[in-house]
């Protein structure tokens, strides 16, 4: 029997499937999914001035517990295995996408720019260091996807064999579906939102899509995708969907992709084209 539960974390909209015969016992674990997701959120958003991660960037906070000091380690290597592409620090130029003069916006990220990287910052012990004042740190492309991993072992810790995690088209498919049959998921169309491409089926598996035309920053008539970078490229392809064992694994480099789609990655992945043509 499928149970279905929507709600929104992260300002995203979320689906949990989860299949099994008690409902009450389903309903239990959506509470506690809900909950884990909810702590997330509430630790490392970025525009909470009260959150753990707000008083990192601010130097009130240097002690780093063991979360948080393994969020940190791992992006450092996600940062080496992109070639420097994803990079949270980032956070560093980020609120200048927010100005409306491409003057002041453009002074601004090269006045910046030198304090855009991992590098800028090491972990020794339990304690986070910065070399300067001005780098921060934002775990958008990280939180979601690390939500999802954890989701995941909630879900498994209570033996259900058969779930769909869905947190704004980051997916984890949990075994397969009643049928046997292993889950389908969409890649959409760019242009024809209802419109599915091609699809992908996966088990056990998860699946991330990275898209510039979703979103994007406007400055003075000047369009910049919401995937922020160092360098103001504009992608050679619409979407990037990367399949892997981690959510994180897939955000990571199908975020990456949209860059550079040229990076070797270590998983399947399926780029569309602005001729709307698919590789792999």
């Amino acid at each position: 029997m499928k149970h279905i539960y929507i709600f929104e974390i992260m300002t995203t909209p979320c689906e949990l499937q989860l299949f099994h015969n008690n409902k009450q016992f389903c309903n239990d674990v959506a509470k506690k999914v809900l909950k884990e997701a909810k702590r997330l959120e509430l630790k490392y958003n970025y525009f909470d001035k009260n959150s753990y991660l707000s008083k990192i960037n601010a130097r009130v906070a240097n002690v780093l517990d063991l979360e948080t000091k393994e969020l940190l380690k791992k992006s450092k290597r996600y940062y080496i295995s992109t070639d420097y592409i994803f990079d949270i620090t980032l956070a560093t130029i980020k609120d200048i996408y927010l100005s409306n003069n491409i003057k002041k916006f453009s002074q601004e990220k090269d006045r910046l720019l030198k304090y855009v990287g991992c590098e800028n910052f090491e972990i020794k012990k339990n304690k986070i260091y910065f070399s300067n004042v001005f780098t921060k740190i934002d775990f958008g492309g990280v939180v979601k996807e690390y939500a999802v991993d954890k989701v995941v072992k909630i879900i498994k810790k209570h033996k259900i064999k058969s779930a769909l995690i869905n947190f704004g088209g980051d997916i984890f498919a949990i075994g397969k579906k009643e049928n046997g049959d292993k889950f389908k998921i969409g890649i959409k169309n760019p242009f024809e939102k209802k419109q599915n491409l091609t699809y992908v089926e996966i088990m056990d598996e998860a699946l991330t899509t990275s898209a510039s035309y979703e979103r994007s920053y406007v400055i003075q008539d000047n369009n910049f995708s919401h995937i922020i970078s160092k360098e103001n490229t504009k992608s050679n392809i619409l979407s990037a969907t990367v399949v892997s064992n981690s959510c994180l694994n897939s955000g990571v480099y199908s975020t990456s992709l949209m860059i550079n789609d040229l990076l070797d990655v270590p998983y399947k992945r399926i780029l569309v084209h602005k001729d709307l043509s698919i590789t792999n």
